[in-house]
Parts: C-alpha cells; sequence; structure tokens
C-alpha cells in the first residue's frame, strides 16, 4: 500500500507536546481580591462598600469572593489584618536590636512617619474602624498578637537605652509607642483639613522633611535621660 507523501511527512514530525493549563493560584487570587476591597473600602466605608464592584474591578464573581471570605464583614477583617500585618512586618526588618538605642529610635520614627505618608488608605481604614468603634478588630487576635511584637522591640530598646544611660528609666514602651504614631497619623489623617485651614501643604517635600525632622527630635528628647 502507497502512503501519501504529505501523510508520511505529517507522521514523522514530532508530536507536540500538549498545552498545560494553567493552574489556580488561591493565594494569588485572595491577595487580588484584598488589593480591591481596600479600594473599595477607603472609598465607600463598610457600611457603603458592595462585593459586587469588588467582583467587577477583578473580574470575577461574588461567590467567588464568598467562597475565599465568607461574607463582607469577614473580608473587610481580613483587609484590616493586611495593612496591619503590613506595617508590623517591615518593622520586624528594621533590625533595630542591632543599632544602638537612639539610632534605633530614630529609625523607627522615621520608618513610621514614611510608611504613614505612603499608605494613606491604612489611615483611611483605621479611621473607618475607629467609626465603628473597633468592633472588627475586636474580632481579630491576629491584629493584637502583631502589635505585641512592636511593643516587644520597643521595650527592649528603652531597656537598652536605660541601662546605656541615654534614655531615662522607666518609660511604657506603650507610650512611646503612642507618641510616635500620633503624630505620623495625624498629619495623615487630617491633612485635608489642616491643610485648608492653616493654608499649608503637608504633601510638600520640605514640609514633610521639616516635620520628620521635628517627630524624631520631639521623641529622643522625651526619652533622653
Amino acid at each position: 500500500m502507497t502512503m501519501n507523501p504529505e501523510l508520511s511527512a505529517a507522521l514523522d514530525e514530532p508530536v507536540a507536546t500538549p498545552r498545560k493549563s494553567r493552574k489556580n493560584n488561591p493565594e494569588k487570587t485572595r491577595e487580588n481580591i484584598l488589593q480591591e476591597a481596600i479600594v473599595e473600602f477607603v472609598q465607600q466605608g463598610l457600611a457603603g462598600a458592595r462585593v459586587d464592584a469588588i467582583a467587577e474591578r477583578i473580574h470575577t464573581s461574588k461567590r467567588m469572593i464568598y467562597y475565599y471570605f465568607g461574607s463582607k464583614e469577614q473580608l473587610y477583617v481580613e483587609v484590616l489584618e493586611k495593612l496591619y500585618g503590613d506595617i508590623r512586618t517591615t518593622e520586624s526588618r528594621l533590625h533595630l536590636a542591632e543599632l544602638a538605642p537612639v539610632d534605633a529610635i530614630r529609625r523607627l520614627v522615621e520608618f513610621t512617619f514614611d510608611h504613614h505618608d505612603r499608605n494613606v488608605d491604612f489611615v483611611r481604614i483605621v479611621c473607618i474602624e475607629n467609626i465603628h468603634n473597633a468592633e472588627y478588630v475586636k474580632q481579630s487576635g491576629t491584629i493584637k498578637a502583631m502589635t505585641n511584637t512592636i511593643l516587644d522591640s520597643l521595650g527592649v530598646i528603652l531597656r537598652r537605652g536605660a541601662e546605656e544611660g541615654v534614655f531615662r528609666a522607666g518609660l511604657e514602651p506603650l507610650d512611646v509607642h503612642l507618641l510616635i504614631s500620633s503624630f505620623c497619623f495625624y498629619r495623615v489623617s487630617n491633612r485635608q483639613t489642616f491643610g485648608e485651614i492653616f493654608q499649608i501643604d503637608l504633601s510638600d517635600e520640605a514640609v514633610k522633611q521639616r516635620h520628620r525632622q521635628m517627630v524624631c527630635e520631639s521623641v529622643l528628647r522625651y526619652l533622653q535621660a
């Protein structure tokens, strides 16, 4: 039997390996949902946020979001955990224990200032959660556990500073944390009203650098023996 030359050539060619379908990446999907949820909650608040709108942004379905997070409220809790987790995780990479006490405090203050300035969404979500009287923070043991890490780290720095005679004794880590956070948070949370009332642009680079130096010096002078 004579084989058709074209068929014979086709049979001689290597068989192409079937293309494997891309596997689902649950972690990537969760991250995409969380990122778009941040936008929605910041813009609309918890009450006004719509799961439909989040789904539309990432071209998925409400069912998919509920599959990963269960409810809008649980999604909001995980948004809180992500935003608090971002700042706590980065703090843990500052290597504060390797620095002299004064340098460690300066690095922590500068980082806190910069993080708040660059992460307006974090500040806005925290403002929203305060409107809800921390109802959803109360549901998250994760946030409380993460926050304890910075207090522990601050406690070590303050003790070392007292032992070396550069910081006064008896300082409370929580008080120092509040002192640092309050200024850094306020200048972002009240940027619009403060700026309008006093006619100052808090996003101006020269103003930011002046305030960054001011909060560092204020904290260190409070701590020093």
